[in-house]
């Protein structure tokens, strides 16, 4: 399972940006959807993660500025990124988890990463 990820760049502080985040496959069933990020010299953490329910949970960073969102139909998610502050500034992933219908396996895919930058 492919995720292709876009939306980064260099904001303001202040600013906002939105990531998109689309699966590619057929019969994908995705449980859990959601966005890593990763500066350099520390590990991936999560950032924000949505159930194929609805359910989300955020790091508590984030809480009150960032939103996930998806459509289970498209398989697609997206993060809607408001008040951006430079701790802000990494490369976020995409991850999804799921079950691969046509190859009757489980899935855990990243995406390629986009980085965002936010200046202060």
């Amino acid at each position: 399972v492919q995720l292709q990820a876009s939306g980064g760049g260099l904001v303001q502080a202040g600013g906002s940006l939105r990531l998109s985040c689309a699966a590619s496959g057929s019969m994908l069933s995705i449980n859990i959807i959601g966005w890593y990020r990763q500066t350099p010299g520390k590990q991936r953490d999560l950032v924000a993660v949505i159930s194929r329910g609805g359910s989300t949970t955020y790091a508590d960073s984030v809480k009150g500025r960032f939103t996930i969102s998806r459509d289970n139909v498209k398989n697609t998610a997206n993060l809607q990124m408001n008040s951006l502050k430079p701790e802000d500034t990494a490369v976020y992933y995409c991850n999804a988890v799921g079950d691969d219908g046509l190859r009757r396996r489980p899935f855990n895919s990243w995406g390629q990463g986009t980085l965002v930058t936010v200046s202060s």
